[in-house]
């Protein structure tokens, strides 16, 4: 599919969707959220897809967020007054990164401020880069933060460290982002692609039937208690031990060769 400031690529089992308006630090412009949203339904709908990785073009920025331009002038579709919370191109974005059951990376090459900091707070994983910087400068700015981030920010990071982002707007540095948990590592920029592949990679080869019910499994943590999380374990095993899968892992041990999993 062509979009205008949204790329997809499809290769080995890996999805990658692009944000491509680095001239603008890949803000968000025009129909660019839909176009994202579009991109994310299309990978996690695509069964030949395992793994959905998210980055920024240039090595500027990964996204700054909404275009400041846009804003000013009252043109960006995130101000309609008329969309409700629920049908928003952006939660539905969010929405969509983590109903779907393969996990997601972004790959965070340069700034992620404002909405572009909470799309990468939105993934299962974060990779950045050492130029890599995070913003929550929505108070500087008189907004709220949006793209889920009161929800992603402080179950990564804590209350009173989500607080202190939060109400100050300061921008931090990859080093500090790793220290607080917002992000898994930080390598150097000439590394976070073939550091992001190698771990896609990984990921694409394990069986998707157990990886969606440990997702599913995880964005539940905060919900259940011992007693039903053992009860969702349970139901899991159950039918991962009646899935073709389940026989593929154990026998490509015994024969000592990878398997080769089908998702059913």
């Amino acid at each position: 599919m062509q979009w205008e400031y949204v790329l997809l690529d499809k290769k080995d089992k890996i999805a990658t969707i692009t944000l491509n308006r680095p001239d603008k630090y890949n803000a968000f412009a025009g129909n660019m959220r839909n176009e994202i949203l579009e991109a994310v339904e299309n990978a996690g709908a695509d069964p030949g897809i395992r793994v959905i990785v998210i980055t920024g073009a240039g090595d500027k920025a990964f996204c700054t967020g909404g275009d400041v331009n846009e804003f000013v002038a009252g043109e960006t579709k995130a101000l309609a007054s008329n969309v409700s919370h629920e049908r928003h191109t952006m939660c539905k974005t969010v929405l969509a990164i983590n109903s779907i059951e393969k996990p997601v990376i972004a790959a965070v090459n340069g700034v992620a401020a404002g909405g572009g900091c909470n799309l990468a707070l939105s993934c299962d994983i974060r990779i950045a880069s050492e130029k890599a910087r995070f913003g929550q400068v929505f108070t500087r700015r008189g907004a709220f933060p949006d793209w889920g981030g009161i929800h992603f920010l402080p179950r990564l990071v804590g209350y009173a460290k989500a607080a202190e982002l939060l109400f100050s707007g300061e921008v931090i540095d990859a080093r500090e982002a790793l220290e607080i948990g917002m992000v898994n590592k930080v390598v150097p920029p000439e590394e976070l692609l073939p550091v992001t592949y190698k771990m896609a990679e990984r990921m694409a080869k394990n069986a998707p039937i157990p990886i969606a019910f440990v997702k599913r499994g995880l964005q539940n943590f905060y919900k259940t208690d011992l007693p039903q999380a053992l009860d969702y374990e349970a139901y899991v095993l159950d039918v991962c031990l009646k899935s073709e899968d389940f026989m593929e892992g154990f026998k490509s041990f015994l024969e000592k060769r990878e398997p080769v999993f089908k998702g059913r």
